[in-house]
């Protein structure tokens, strides 16, 4: 059952810019939750990372986006010709990004592949979809790290390797993993989770720990990891 759409309530933290790596090319960040990644339409969205960013750094420039509940590794360009040079590596696939997340129940498996073609679902979006008529081909490597039971809520944590970026995939795709089951949807998921498990969390348990890439200067691969997350 996907959960009631609510107004956004806006409300940001506070805190730091948190800097992971900095070069002539590179801006390397840790977005916390509840963060826009970018600033909204709505005058009382601006606040976003990218806004955060430019006013520390003026020539960075945006190059992909996380939800405002993950949290997690962004990167950005500090030139345009770094920024074309990263968007291709996005197009082209050539990034290798791995996220950790809590689910709820326990995962039997420890392993898997899944294969789920997402669409928005236009009467209730920014929701997205399983379509196989329509939906664009989605897949996410997962496999369980941990399992565990807190205040008699059992969980699992999950690494998981989306090797497409469709939106809101990890969410969609942890939903529907065992759905006959009722799904492993991501602990405190507005969206997605049913009532217990998005009252499991204080906040999405969704984290972007690491990022492959290869260095637009050089060409050299480089690596990124942020394990602030929870």
């Amino acid at each position: 059952m996907i959960r009631p759409l609510k107004p956004l309530i806006y409300n940001p933290p506070m805190s730091a810019l948190k800097i992971l790596h900095r070069d002539d090319d590179l801006l390397v960040l840790s977005k916390p939750p509840k963060l826009l990644s970018v600033p909204g339409r709505d005058p009382a969205h601006q606040d976003s990372l990218e806004t955060r960013a430019k006013a520390a750094f003026p020539t960075a420039l945006l190059v992909h986006r996380l939800d405002m509940e993950t949290s997690g590794i962004m990167i950005m360009a500090m030139n345009k010709p770094a920024q074309a040079n990263l968007g291709k590596q996005f197009e082209r696939r050539r990034l290798r990004k791995t996220y950790i997340a809590k689910v709820c129940g326990h995962v039997e498996s420890e392993n898997g592949t899944i294969n789920l073609p997402l669409r928005c679902d236009w009467p209730n979006r920014p929701l997205q979809m399983v379509c196989y008529e329509h939906g664009k081909p989605s897949q996410t490597d997962w496999k369980v790290l941990e399992r565990g039971e807190t205040g008699g809520i059992k969980w699992s944590l999950m690494h998981l390797t989306p090797h497409t970026g469709r939106s809101h995939q990890l969410r969609v795709h942890m939903q529907q993993l065992s759905i006959e089951t009722g799904g492993h949807p991501i602990l405190g998921d507005d969206f997605y989770a049913h009532d217990e498990a998005f009252g499991a969390a204080p906040r999405l348990m969704l984290h972007a720990q690491r990022l492959e890439l290869f260095h637009p200067a050089d060409g050299r691969k480089i690596m990124f990891e942020d394990d602030g997350g929870f």
